[in-house]
């Protein structure tokens, strides 16, 4: 009998750690549609509130908890803004709702705060603009449902702010869910290396059918463009007697700090470099630290400490750098409970992933270079004080669409736009075949994510006057307007 060489069969080759095997055993869409039995794609309509469940004001407390007293009334202020801000700020009270919704058990690196203010452009490491998910400090391995809905409510409430009625913004979040479900069946069909990079951004308005909001898009880039570390260092510093510059105080929201705080910060940088590519380290060497300065982040991080570093090289030329505090992920508790374990790990994604669950900057670079197609070539990560931080470049020629200033006739385009680049971002850890057999080719899903979203919509608007209430009678301190 001929061996399997002579049979033609190739040769017989170790399993490899790592790799799969193919043909692997089964098939994944097959698996996919058959969780449909267990879970029914109408249940994802559930929203099921218990009696565990905190008020708004007390989640708010509860998640300023660490964060520097001094600046959570600004954070409170900010949420108190609308029900869309108060979203933005209360991911840790959704997550808490969300472990009590049907999942699939389908895990994949997730956003964690995938609301619609949080996709964006930003810079490649050759200057061009990539469109993306661009906060992570929520990131986790757990179900790509939660990411989704998250999206779908926060399109109905953004809506809502930007004044379209009431079946725009339902349809706007059906909408979100389609493009990620036709998205996901698309990646499935495709060779694997291409559907890893697939949808270039240049494709993304066609391939969702977004062409009202290209006038948008189109002004958001020409600002993206202007928006770099040389035009905030210019406005923020001022020349000192050496040749140097040095960071200007402008409070709240920028501000100078201690002379050892700054020594320390400065100091972390040498942590920071090792968490590199060797590749880039030429790079950094050719700059000079000069000052470090504290400032004020967004509604979910405000309070949380957060620096800015000023480097100039040999033509005082400015990089600036974001060194950012990374809290433990605010879905952390609420993952146990919905029976996700290790979420600071994707299974198979190897060592540097379950080592990444030990230090929280880790776990935040890690996950957003899962899910990015193209990510900031200088983010790492390092440590201050035995506080965990990241690191990434500032103001690299980030812009972002307000979805709650959109015409309600963008409403609808950019929930498919930001549907298909969500699925895009969970197809890197989670087989889009298994997805997409679940999701499958009807609409139920798409239905029953709106009907959710309209639901809990309801529920931050019922929130946010909590809050609005709390504040109005000094239960809870808040700076407005900041």
């Amino acid at each position: 009998m001929p061996d399997a060489r002579e049979a033609g069969a190739g040769p017989r080759l170790p399993r490899v750690k790592g790799f799969a095997g193919w043909p692997a055993e089964g098939s994944a869409k097959a698996d996919g549609k058959a969780l449909r039995g267990r879970i029914p794609r109408a249940d994802h309509a559930r929203l099921d509130l218990d009696a565990s469940r905190p008020d708004a004001v007390q989640a708010v407390e509860e998640s300023s908890r660490g964060r520097l007293p001094g600046l959570t009334p600004i954070r409170v202020g900010r949420m108190a803004a609308t029900p869309f801000a108060f979203l933005r700020g209360s991911a840790g009270l959704m997550g808490h709702d969300l472990a009590r919704t049907p999942v699939t058990g389908i895990r994949a690196q997730i956003c964690g705060d995938a609301h619609a203010a949080n996709f964006g452009l930003y810079g490649d490491a050759r200057g061009g603009l990539v469109i993306d998910l661009n906060d992570f400090d929520e990131t986790a391995s757990g179900p790509w449902e939660w990411d989704l809905k998250r999206l779908a409510a926060s399109l109905v409430l953004a809506g809502r702010e930007a004044g379209a009625d009431e079946d725009t913004c339902r349809a706007a979040a059906q909408d979100a869910a389609g493009a990620y479900r036709r998205t996901m069946r698309l990646l499935a069909k495709m060779p694997v290396l291409d559907a890893w990079n697939a949808i270039a951004d240049e494709e993304l308005v066609s391939h969702t059918d977004a062409h009202d909001l290209l006038g948008t898009l189109e002004r958001v880039y020409e600002k993206a463009r202007a928006n770099t570390s040389g035009r905030f260092a210019a406005k923020s510093t001022e020349a000192t007697e050496d040749g140097g510059r040095r960071f200007v105080d402008a409070p709240p929201v920028l501000s100078r700090v201690p002379d050892a705080e700054a020594a320390a910060v400065a100091a972390s940088l040498e942590e920071y470099v090792t968490t590199l590519p060797e590749d880039r380290l030429p790079l950094l060497a050719r700059y000079a630290v000069h000052d470090v300065a504290f400032r004020v982040v967004g509604t979910g991080s405000v309070g949380t400490r957060s620096y800015v570093v000023l480097l100039l090289d040999h033509r005082g030329e400015p990089l600036v750098l974001q060194v950012k505090e990374a809290r433990p992920s605010a879905l952390a508790p609420h993952l146990r409970t919905a029976g996700f374990e290790a979420a600071g790990a994707v299974p198979g994604a190897g060592g540097d992933a379950a080592a990444g669950a030990g230090h929280e900057g880790r776990r935040v670079v890690l996950g957003q270079k899962r899910m990015q197609v193209v990510s900031d070539n200088l983010l790492g990560w390092t440590t201050v004080d035995g506080r965990h931080y990241q690191v990434r470049q500032f103001r690299n020629r980030k812009g972002s669409v307000d979805p709650a200033a959109l015409a309600a006739d963008q409403v609808d385009d950019y929930a498919r736009m930001t549907g298909a680049l969500l699925a895009r971002a969970h197809s890197h850890s989670a087989d889009p075949r298994l997805i997409a057999g679940y999701c499958g080719k009807n609409e139920e899903l798409d239905e029953a994510v709106a009907a959710f979203a309209v639901r809990y919509a309801d529920r931050t608007e019922a929130d946010h006057a909590d809050l609005v209430t709390a504040v109005r009678s000094g239960r809870i301190a808040a700076e407005l307007g900041v």
